[in-house]
C-alpha cells in the first residue's frame, strides 16, 4: 500500500508540475497586452522582455530589421508617467492560434489619444514562442489598416 501511495503521489506531483509549466494562449494574450502597455509608456525594459533576440520585424513602412535595430530607438529612454502619455495602444479583434509552445497572434492595434479618440489602426501579426518561462515575439508584421 505504501508503494502504491508513494507512486501515486509521485505521478500527481509530476503531473501538476508539468501542468503549471505548460504555456497557454491566455498567457500569450497577457504578454501582448503587457507589451502594449509598455509601448504606451515607452518602457524599454518591457520592450526588451517581449522581443526575442532572433526577432524579425517587418514594419508598416515596408522595412525589415531585427531586435537590435528595434531596441536602438529605446536606448537612453525612461518610462513616462501614465498622466503624461499622449497615445495609448490596445488590441482589438484578437485571434490566437496555439501550436504547442508557439502562438500566432493576429489583432488590430488601436491607437487612442488622451480624449479616447481613435487616431490609428494597424493590423499586427506575430509569432510568439514560450522561452525562459515567458512569451517572446520571434516574428512580427505591422500593416496600416485601410480606411
Amino acid at each position: 500500500m505504501r508503494k502504491v501511495l508513494g507512486t501515486l503521489f509521485f505521478v500527481i506531483a509530476i503531473s501538476s508540475h508539468a501542468y503549471a509549466d505548460t504555456p497557454d494562449s491566455a498567457g500569450a494574450k497577457a504578454a501582448v497586452d503587457h507589451f502594449l502597455y509598455g509601448a504606451s509608456i515607452n518602457d524599454a525594459q518591457i520592450h526588451g522582455a517581449f522581443w526575442a533576440d532572433d526577432l524579425t520585424y517587418t514594419s508598416s513602412r515596408g522595412t525589415r530589421f531585427g531586435r537590435a535595430e528595434l531596441m536602438s530607438g529605446m536606448q537612453g529612454t525612461t518610462p513616462i508617467a501614465e498622466d503624461q502619455v499622449t497615445t495609448w495602444f490596445s488590441a482589438e479583434d484578437v485571434e490566437l492560434k496555439t501550436y504547442g509552445e508557439t502562438v500566432i497572434v493576429n489583432f488590430t492595434l488601436i491607437s487612442k489619444n488622451t480624449d479616447g479618440d481613435v487616431i490609428g489602426r494597424h493590423y499586427n501579426s506575430g509569432v510568439l514562442v514560450f522561452r525562459d518561462n515567458r512569451w517572446q515575439a520571434v516574428n512580427w508584421n505591422a500593416t496600416a489598416a485601410a480606411n
